[in-house]
């Protein structure tokens, strides 16, 4: 809880799950799972990969990040407000708030997504 990371490297599997009101800058975070269950991550210029990333966040920020080609069906059940300077492989139904990336390779949007399932999708080319 309410911690402050900078130019750091996270490698292990599950980081960042259940916390609340925490900042990364600059920094690498790789591993599946990552920040599941979280309430108000905050990324800032950096660069995720891993699967499932993301997920049943609660109030997540990205801001000029990039996502690896191994980072997948990445934001589900999330309310998020995200830039992404790079493309992302899939995203699968995000709940609420905004992506925008410079692609996404596949958006899954099916009847498992959560209320109020209206997540903004803005994407700047093709992947």
């Amino acid at each position: 809880r309410n911690v402050v990371i900078r130019n750091a490297r996270i490698e292990p599997k599950d980081a960042f799950w259940n916390t609340d009101n925490v900042t990364v800058y600059d920094s690498e975070l790789s591993g599946e799972y990552l920040g599941w269950h979280s309430r108000n991550l905050r990324l800032v210029r950096c660069r995720i990969s891993g699967t499932q990333p993301l997920c049943y966040c609660e109030g997540l920020v990205m801001e000029d990040c990039e996502m690896a080609d191994d980072a997948d069906l990445a934001f589900e059940d999330s309310s998020l407000e995200a830039t992404v300077n790079s493309c992302i492989t899939s995203v699968k139904n995000p709940r609420t708030g905004s992506i925008r990336a410079a692609g996404i390779g596949e958006t899954i949007i099916d009847g498992n997504v959560l209320a109020p399932a209206d997540c903004r999708i803005v994407t700047e080319a093709g992947c």
